[in-house]
């Protein structure tokens, strides 16, 4: 009988750790409707786990500077849909399609990365409406 109720514990623990972990890939901060395009310079290309971070300077009309923080999937994910840790780097001129953030922030999630040559990289399959 305690070997049971012990099974059935971990069983309970194991489902509830298991959504929480899934909880953490929650991305109810972009708004999934729609699509912001952001040109601009690279500063950064962070290849690292959980999310890649592509770190951009885009200028306004005004010639004022806004920093952008993008997301990608993990570096696994992305290797399966043509990117790779060189894709980019500082002082690369590109064009980025992203899902914005809700609350207006200078943060997205990559839809799509244009590269200056014209090459276009989709970040994942799954983002893509």
């Amino acid at each position: 009988m305690r070997i049971k109720r012990l099974l059935l514990l971990l069983l309970v623990f194991g489902l509830f750790g298991s959504l929480t972990v899934r909880a953490h890939h929650g991305n109810a901060a972009y708004d999934y409707a729609a699509t912001k395009t952001v040109k601009g310079i690279v500063t950064e290309w962070v290849w690292s786990n959980p999310h890649c971070l592509l770190k951009v300077d885009s200028k306004d009309e005004k010639g004022n500077i806004t920093h952008w923080v993008f997301e990608t999937s993990s570096p696994v994910d992305m290797l399966r849909v043509g990117w790779t840790a060189t894709v980019v780097k500082p002082g690369d001129e590109i064009s980025v399609d992203i899902m914005p953030t809700k609350n207006g922030t200078p943060v997205g999630r990559i839809r799509k990365l244009v590269l200056a040559d014209g090459t276009v990289l989709n970040a994942t399959n799954r983002y893509t409406l």
